[in-house]
């Protein structure tokens, strides 16, 4: 393990009592796995897993038009989400590429909490902050150095929260509510999201509680998960990740390939065009030839797909790129990936060039593939 600049969750001491694989993540210091990827990933496919994603951000947004103000910045129709509700959307720079993506929810109509990704937490409070209005009507704060937020995931999730929160702390899929009184005094706020594509909850305390409610979730029967199985499952669901599937050009990173916007990542949610946003015009200008995110599944054995391997079609061109690839542990490690590819449809059959000497037939997919 590194020190150095590096970032420790308020959780940090509890992923080295259980001897977690930690490693550098975005300047986290993070578990990559506590058993295995492939152990964990099915066991919140089956049961229930906890995952510390405490290096997200939380942000507060408030202001007598916050909902109206937001729209006009985000992809997604925020006057159409209702307080309690929560949503996904992208945030598009003026040159209609995605700077980020987001999870947020509409407290109230004067309030919403949003969720921005771990390495884009200073770029997003600086691109909220300038475009603002200038009246002050709306404010910004950021809650992210002082908020944990816990992820349980699972279809046993609701008999966990129950157990240790009380069942009044269950709320639905994309619901959000304050943590009511619960055994533990924990206090904050808890929404029905995550990024496995399981029934779960994503849970928002101050740093001071964090370290009792997971240690309480475990002995109601959670399983703690690393970054490993996280990615996996994730990409079983096809969710997107920020800074793999798309890059904002302006970060050093970035390339053209992930320089994307939200037509591209042919995303059938979070993306509303009837209202103005910024960056709409280049989302309503792309041709039905250019490229558009697929997922891809083998459908004979080879090197598995990874990232930045090429996708030809049955002739041998090239038409696109894999910009996320793994086996499927619920798929019996099948290999499945997504990626920008161009001129094809769902059940289009393609080669993925897994290695300079071998390509892999693959049958385009509309994911989940799981």
């Amino acid at each position: 393990m590194s020190s150095g600049d590096l970032v420790r969750t308020a959780l940090f001491d509890e992923h080295v009592a259980l001897d977690a694989n930690i490693v550098d993540f975005h300047g986290f210091e993070l578990p990559i796995w506590y058993s295995n990827i492939k152990e964990e990933h099915l066991t919140t496919r089956t049961s229930a897993g906890i995952f510390d994603v405490s290096h997200m951000g939380a942000f507060r947004f408030t202001g007598n038009k916050v909902r109206e103000w937001l729209e006009t910045v985000a992809t997604q129709k925020v006057s159409a989400i209702t307080p309690g509700r929560c949503a996904y959307t992208h945030f598009l720079d003026n040159n209609g590429f995605i700077i980020d993506d987001m999870i947020f929810a509409v407290v109230s109509e004067t309030e919403i909490l949003g969720v921005p990704n771990a390495s884009m937490i200073e770029v997003m409070a600086n691109w909220f902050t300038s475009n603002l209005p200038e009246d002050g009507s709306v404010e910004l704060e950021d809650l992210s150095p002082k908020t944990s937020i816990i992820a349980l995931q699972g279809p046993h999730s609701k008999s966990i929260i129950s157990k240790v929160l009380s069942a009044d702390n269950h709320v639905g899929r994309f619901r959000w509510q304050l943590i009511s009184d619960n055994p533990l005094g924990v206090t904050g706020w808890i929404q029905g999201t995550g990024y496995t594509g399981e029934a779960g909850y994503e849970i928002f305390v101050p740093n001071e509680q964090a370290a009792i409610l997971w240690q309480n979730l475990i002995k109601a029967g959670a399983t703690p998960v690393g970054l490993g199985a996280r990615d996996t499952l994730r990409l079983e669901k096809g969710y997107l990740l920020s800074g793999v599937d798309f890059c904002w050009p302006e970060l050093e990173e970035a390339t053209e390939f992930l320089s994307r916007d939200s037509w591209e990542t042919n995303v059938p949610f979070g993306l509303d065009l009837d209202h103005d946003f910024i960056g709409k015009q280049r989302v309503i200008s792309h041709a039905d030839t250019d490229a558009k995110w697929w997922g891809v599944r083998y459908v004979e054995k080879g090197p598995l797909p990874r990232p930045g391997k090429d996708v030809a079609d049955l002739s041998g061109n090239i038409i696109g790129r894999l910009s996320s690839g793994a086996p499927s542990p619920s798929l019996a490690n099948i290999g499945i990936g997504i990626g920008y590819i161009s001129g094809v449809n769902e059940g289009d059959e393609v080669m993925i060039v897994a290695s300079p000497r071998k390509s892999v037939k693959a049958v385009v997919v509309r994911p989940p593939f799981v």
